[in-house]
This record gives C-alpha cells, structure tokens and sequence, in this order.
C-alpha cells in the first residue's frame, strides 16, 4: 500500500477502536460507524472503503481497541508526511461523529478522543507528498 493508503487504513483503524472502546460493536451500531466513516471521507472526495474490511478483519482477529489504536497512530506518524490539514481535520471530524454517534458519551469514549486529539495535533504533512496524491 502506499504511504497515503496506510493513513486511510489507519483511519478506519482508528473508527474501529472507537467503536469498541466502550464494548463489543453491535450490527446497528457497526451499520452507523460505516457511514460515519464513509460519510466523513466523501466529505472531503476520498474516495476509500475501508471500514466495512477493516471491522471484519478485526473482529475476525479479535483485536483490542487499545492494541488497535496504537497501531494505527504509529501508522498516521510513519506517513505523517502525506496528512494534509484537510485529512487530519477529517479524522478527527470522524473520530468525534463516532464518540458521539450513541449517546451518552462514556469516559473511555471521551478519554480515547481526548488521547487522539493530542497524538495528532504534532503530526504535519508536507505539500510536496500529499498535493501529489
């Protein structure tokens, strides 16, 4: 995968942690958190699909939501050059839509955004990767 489809991927990675931070993801709930997803990229035309392969991959595996997350930021700092501001405001448009996608909001929901919020405030694209893309 190139370095702009790992931060897609790390993003659906990241929707599948949220979801499961406060418990096992429930059809309904799985249904919302891929339109969420999809919804969010659309917004800004990225045009992937990730979602629905990553929580069957996932859930398949049996992933923790924390082993989860901490893969995908690593990823998100590995290709830290390719996250444009758009991108890394879509993420986080995303992760706060799935936080609070079935209230009420629980503690871990509101810690693991908080967690996210910081982690990747630092990370800055640069122009000359992700205006090719």
């Amino acid at each position: 995968m190139t370095p702009f489809e790992n931060i897609h991927y790390a993003i659906g990675e990241l929707a599948y942690a949220f979801a499961r931070i406060d418990g096992k993801v429930n059809p309904e709930e799985r249904k919302k958190f891929e339109q969420i997803v999809m919804s969010g990229f659309r917004e800004k035309n990225y045009n992937y699909d990730v979602s629905d392969i990553i929580f069957k991959i996932l859930d398949k595996d049996k992933r923790d939501p924390q082993t989860v997350y901490d893969w995908a930021i690593h990823e998100l700092k590995t290709n830290s050059h390719y996250l444009s501001p758009e991108l890394k405001e879509c993420a986080l448009k995303i992760m706060r839509s799935i936080t609070e996608a079935f209230p009420p909001v629980t503690k871990e929901e509101n810690e693991l955004y908080q967690k996210f919020v910081k982690d990747i405030e630092p990370l800055k694209g640069d122009p000359t990767y992700y205006k090719k893309s």
